[in-house]
């Protein structure tokens, strides 16, 4: 049995493949969610250890249990992409990183992304706060992660409010998780 789609010819065993694939990508993450070191985002400038070390940066300066790593990923997207058209932004990055890293591996003897502790990680990011390093990639994350409309209703935001008259007589008042 054939099927007819835009033009193209699809078997029965190439659909039923497609499926399998897609049915094990769903059984594999049935929230949806990419969890762990795969992202749909690569690096273009950054090295990918780098960059999955920013990745975790992030989710240390940011802990939100609720959100999944793509989400910090696409904000450390951001900071790979500007990198790319500025060469001093890339050698901020990889040195920063690769000094946190160096701190890390004398303390504990793993490089930051692979200490352990929440706790561990957080003094180590205490140590660097001052740097111009750690400033860019805190002030990246404010805009990179907490503007992704996917994440507002996790925080309580319904959005902006000016095109709908504004928050005084729809509930400015109503937060209920302070």
């Amino acid at each position: 049995m054939r099927m007819q789609e835009t033009g193209a010819q699809l078997s029965r065993r190439g659909f039923l493949g497609a499926a399998g694939s897609t049915l094990l990508a769903v059984a594999v993450m049935p929230d949806g969610s990419v969890t762990g070191r795969a992202w749909a985002q690569m690096p273009k400038a950054t090295k990918p250890e780098t960059f999955a070390s920013l990745v975790q940066m992030s989710r240390d300066c940011y802990p939100h249990d609720r959100v999944a790593d793509r989400y910090y990923a696409a904000a450390v997207q951001i900071l790979d992409d500007a990198a790319r058209t500025a060469p001093g932004e890339l050698t901020l990055l990889e040195d920063g990183m690769a000094a946190l890293n160096r701190a890390a591996v004398e303390r504990h003897r793993l490089p930051y992304a692979k200490v352990p502790q929440d706790t561990d990680r957080a003094a180590l990011l205490e140590t660097i706060e001052p740097t111009p390093f750690f400033q860019k990639v805190r002030a990246n994350l404010i805009v990179g992660l907490y503007n992704q409309k996917e994440l507002w209703p996790i925080f309580g935001y319904e959005g902006a409010s000016f095109d709908k008259g504004g928050y005084l007589e729809r509930g400015f008042d109503d937060i209920d998780w302070l």
